[in-house]
């Protein structure tokens, strides 16, 4: 019970550490049709079916849902129990260590992998910018649903695919936003609150528009050629361990959560 305790206390230390936007992000919440102006139509086609993409994962986890094989192999490592024997419903019975350990190594994997994408598709500017779009979703989406599945929890339910698109919404939100979406998940784990939430997440849309705006406006920055590898590369690298960072902290919370409850 004590070490869950310490946990809580990590958790709400990171809680309290979330910052505000930074200035140029800020800039961001501009309505997107000033920025219409200034970013290549083709750069908007490809955001809108990014954003539609994101709707249909939300309802079917179209494309980018993941398995969890590879997750539940490193959970095995990590907890040295028999790979072959471990199911994600046995997850939730895992050490919490092993589970962070977890978490950990599969976001700096992904937010790994996302640098060298991010350079790989700066090369060219404005003309590999369309390509970067749904392979930074994706992703961020990978990432997200391997920190779900860290902490036992199935991004094949609807429920668990609303809270990673708020994961997302976090991640790109101001101080204002991130502690309503706080707030608004703090109760996730129990069932009532996941169905208010899922109740409250039927205007998801609105949410995709404001990860819209502030996602468009930083990649314009990557429209330079050359220039753009260090651009695509800081860029996604930061959104890519935003997210996770926001997804595993969040799942780590409600399983901690959950494990208090169940000792109790």
């Amino acid at each position: 019970m004590h070490s869950l305790e310490k946990e809580l206390e990590i958790i709400a230390k990171w809680e309290a550490e979330q910052e505000d936007l930074w200035f140029w992000e800020k800039l961001g919440r501009l309505p997107f049709a000033i920025l219409d102006k200034i970013t290549p139509r083709f750069v908007h086609e490809w955001l809108g079916k990014a954003l539609d993409e994101l709707g249909a994962y939300i309802q079917t986890g179209g494309q980018y849902l993941i398995r969890d094989t590879r997750v539940l192999q490193r959970l095995a490592t990590e907890a040295s129990v028999d790979p072959t024997t471990l199911s994600l419903t046995d997850v939730r019975t895992l050490p919490i260590d092993a589970m962070n350990r977890t978490a950990e190594a599969l976001k700096e994997s992904q937010v790994q992998l996302a640098t060298y994408q991010g350079a790989a598709t700066g090369i060219g500017g404005v003309f590999t910018l369309a390509i970067d779009i749904p392979v930074l979703l994706g992703l961020s989406l990978k990432a997200a649903q391997e920190m779900a599945l860290s902490y036992g929890y199935d991004p094949r339910e609807r429920s668990e695919r609303i809270f990673i698109v708020q994961c997302l919404q976090f991640a790109s939100s101001d101080y204002v936003g991130k502690q309503a979406i706080l707030q608004n998940l703090s109760n996730f784990h129990t069932e009532n609150a996941a169905r208010e939430s899922i109740s409250q997440f039927q205007g998801w849309r609105e949410v995709i528009a404001t990860y819209r705006d502030n996602f468009g406006w930083k990649k314009l920055f990557q429209l330079v050629p050359i220039a753009g590898i260090l651009f695509g590369a800081w860029i996604n690298k930061s959104t890519v361990k935003e997210v996770a960072e926001a997804a595993q902290m969040l799942y780590r919370k409600r399983r901690v959560l959950e494990k208090q409850e169940f000792l109790q």
